[in-house]
């Protein structure tokens, strides 16, 4: 996966647009017009603070259906979908919460969206909606008659989940690329809001070898320069919001908080690596301005 083709850097920061209740969702409203107003209104706020990309998620259909999702949600999401796609020039994305990867391929493909957030591609993950198996299989072969390039982003060890027995993050990784065929990884802390340990993400990194990592939960701009050591992008979502608040809109002043928190960490990185380019086998160069903190 070339990030820099799709998102114009190799480090993309994609913001997430938290769809309101949907149709058949229990907390569904009845107004599909205020919906694709607010996602409007998100997306638009992403672009003008200087994301990168954008993914929307069906994230206020709670409780979530674990892998098919009615056809109205998928013809909502598609609708939602096609409107940002000629709002903004960013690259989209969608993820169909819980697991329907079928559903946001097809959306994907027909939108002409360029990525999916995939939750579980492989393995068994006990979650609030029960077991959940990955498809891999299923998932590329659609893809491929589909005749679609759209990217899978997978969840490794997703949130809100525990893997059956105590799979290694790093052989969990291999696989999911190796196996499982994903384009990119993506790695969380336990639940919304919390962010995988630094770590963590340096075991992914390694395993990942060169294929694309992204942290995929609790990301800020506190954090970001700690966190992005160890990573390629970073989808981000609560810390963006108003006060910082789940619920709450986009704010594109958070956002360009964060976009410039994450450029300094950008920045501090390539340098860390031109310094090391530089002194070859000298050892390690000093470097200024990294973090790294050890939990």
């Amino acid at each position: 996966m070339d990030l820099k083709q799709i998102f114009k850097t190799p480090n993309p920061i994609i913001g997430v647009v938290h769809l309101q209740p949907l149709p058949t969702s229990p907390r569904w409203g009845g107004n599909l017009k205020a919906i694709i107003g607010r996602a409007e209104q998100e997306a638009t706020a992403l672009a003008s603070g200087g994301a990168h990309g954008i993914i929307v998620e069906n994230f206020f259909d709670a409780p979530f259906a674990k892998d098919s999702v009615d056809p109205a949600v998928v013809s909502a999401m598609t609708l939602v979908v096609e409107r940002l796609t000629n709002l903004v020039t960013l690259p989209i994305g969608v993820n169909v919460l819980r697991n329907d990867a079928h559903s946001a391929i097809a959306i994907a493909s027909c939108t002409g969206a360029q990525f999916i957030r995939v939750n579980v591609l492989n393995g068994i993950m006990a979650t609030d909606q029960g077991l959940i198996e990955g498809q891999a299989h299923q998932l590329m072969r659609y893809r491929r008659e589909l005749g679609s390039d759209v990217k899978i982003l997978a969840d490794v060890l997703v949130k809100h989940g525990r893997p059956l027995g105590s799979p290694n993050l790093t052989t969990a990784v291999q696989e999911t690329i190796g196996r499982a065929l994903a384009d990119a990884v993506i790695l969380s802390g336990w639940t919304t809001g919390s962010p995988p340990n630094l770590e963590d993400l340096e075991l992914a990194s390694a395993a990942a070898a060169g294929i694309p990592v992204f942290i995929g939960s609790g990301a800020s701009w506190e954090n970001i320069s700690t966190l992005m050591q160890a990573a390629d992008g970073v989808i981000v979502s609560s810390s963006l919001k108003r006060n910082g608040r789940i619920e709450q809109p986009i704010d594109p002043i958070r956002v360009s908080q964060f976009v410039e928190a994450a450029r300094r960490s950008f920045s501090e990185k390539e340098l860390e690596q031109e310094n090391k380019n530089a002194n070859g086998s000298r050892g390690p160069a000093p470097e200024p301005g990294k973090i790294r903190s050890k939990k």
